[in-house]
């Protein structure tokens, strides 16, 4: 689609930019993940340990944690339209070479640049959120949050696709449908205004910032602490949308079909929740729905740390709650960011979405490790009550000093 003569800011100009980004972040989220499904034939099939499952799983969390960051900064610089069909195409490519790896070093290669696909949600939040005014923005970003649902996609569909052509097949088909997506999002949808603006000369001149300026919020401990949120909300996520298949088959005994339906039963209110999780946070405030977040999440992580397991009902339900409440934390971590920082939405929410995707890397690990370690399967859940307590200790009392600082301005 050409570029429209006006300035791309209208209502169905946005809803439009929302609806694609959203659908092409889910694919690239049921890429990102594959391997929570298609890992588990190539455990097999190469007779590895859980540790080094854990670092198969987790390779492209770390790699489309990185570069979040750096794409973010491009996504200011050059805009969303071309850098999130970009960034689909590349990982489509490694996706497609993975289906021809043979041993376990060729698989952690492509699954690195599998992981780029992981980068794309940096682009879409720099993208989404120059089509909305401040007030919308906890919503539309809350929307786009959504397509966090690709993971239960995956568990939902790939085991089927798995058994039916094998893995390597099954690649290839993600493969496919992220060049397909690559090619709608680029036809159907618009350079957002900022970009619009300097593309045809009508933005004011100023000199390009250079890198340290982008970078120089990073030294805001404010900045850290949302990262610190959402490694816990967004991190903790990935790490458990990846490890509960193995988990489930392991611990309840579960076939592969029916553990990826019982993961998709906590993927999707982790997922499609987070709109809604963007919508309190417009109306309540960030900081009551964070509250809510860490109160409950160290309720059911400390239940699901119990060593002696618990009934696979009682499980289920206990996963749903605690994919839900961190669908809230999601949305109202990345409220904050378009905030607090407007004109850095790319690099502030490029790095807090890479610490939190660094969760989904090193967690795994961390699971994995304990397990071989302790014997103990909960050990996962006791790592993720540890990590709830830190965070929530650490926004109480920074939300304290900041409510004793604003007394005597406001005197």
């Amino acid at each position: 689609m050409t570029d429209p003569v006006h300035a791309p800011a209208s209502p169905e100009e946005a809803n439009r930019a929302l609806i694609m980004s959203t659908i092409a972040f889910t694919v690239c989220f049921a890429v990102w993940t594959i391997f929570s499904i298609i890992g588990l034939q190539i455990r097999e099939q190469l007779d590895l340990s859980d540790s080094q499952f854990g670092l198969m799983v987790g390779l492209p969390i770390l790699t489309g944690s990185l570069v979040r960051i750096v794409l973010g900064i491009l996504t200011d610089r050059l805009g969303g339209r071309i850098v999130y069909s970009l960034t689909m195409l590349t990982a489509a490519a490694s996706t497609l070479l993975l289906s021809f790896a043979q041993s376990y070093p060729q698989v952690l290669l492509a699954a690195t640049g599998v992981g780029v696909a992981g980068g794309s949600f940096a682009v879409g939040v720099a993208y989404v959120s120059r089509f909305y005014p401040a007030e919308r923005q906890g919503t539309a970003l809350g929307i786009f949050g959504v397509g966090n649902v690709g993971a239960a996609v995956t568990k939902f569909v790939a085991p089927f696709v798995m058994i039916a052509v094998g893995w390597q097949g099954t690649a290839q088909i993600w493969a496919l449908l992220l060049v397909a997506m690559a090619a709608l999002f680029w036809f159907t949808t618009y350079d957002d205004p900022d970009s619009f603006a300097r593309h045809h000369g009508t933005a004011p001149k100023a000199p390009p910032r250079s890198l340290f300026a982008e970078l120089s919020l990073l030294k805001n401990l404010q900045v850290w602490r949302f990262s610190f949120y959402y490694f816990f909300a967004f991190g903790a996520f990935v790490a458990l949308a990846l490890w509960l298949p193995h988990y489930l088959i392991e611990v309840y005994g579960f076939d592969v079909k029916t553990a990826g339906m019982i993961g998709a039963a906590y993927s999707i209110p982790a997922s499609i929740f987070r709109a809604y999780g963007g919508v309190l946070s417009d109306r309540l405030g960030a900081r009551r729905v964070m509250y809510w977040t860490f109160a409950v999440s160290l309720a059911v992580t400390g239940v699901l740390s119990l060593p002696g397991g618990l009934p696979p009902l009682v499980f289920v339900v206990a996963i749903f709650v605690l994919g839900f409440f961190m669908s809230l934390g999601k949305a109202a971590v990345y409220k904050h960011v378009p905030s607090y920082y407007p004109q850095n939405v790319g690099a502030v929410g490029g790095l807090v979405g890479m610490i939190g995707g660094l969760g989904g890397f090193f967690l795994p690990l961390l699971f994995g490790w304990l397990r071989d370690e302790t014997g103990l399967w909960s050990s996962c859940f006791m790592v993720l009550f540890v990590l709830v307590a830190i965070g929530l200790g650490w926004m109480h009392v920074s939300v304290r000093r900041l409510d004793r600082a604003a007394v005597p301005q406001a005197a």
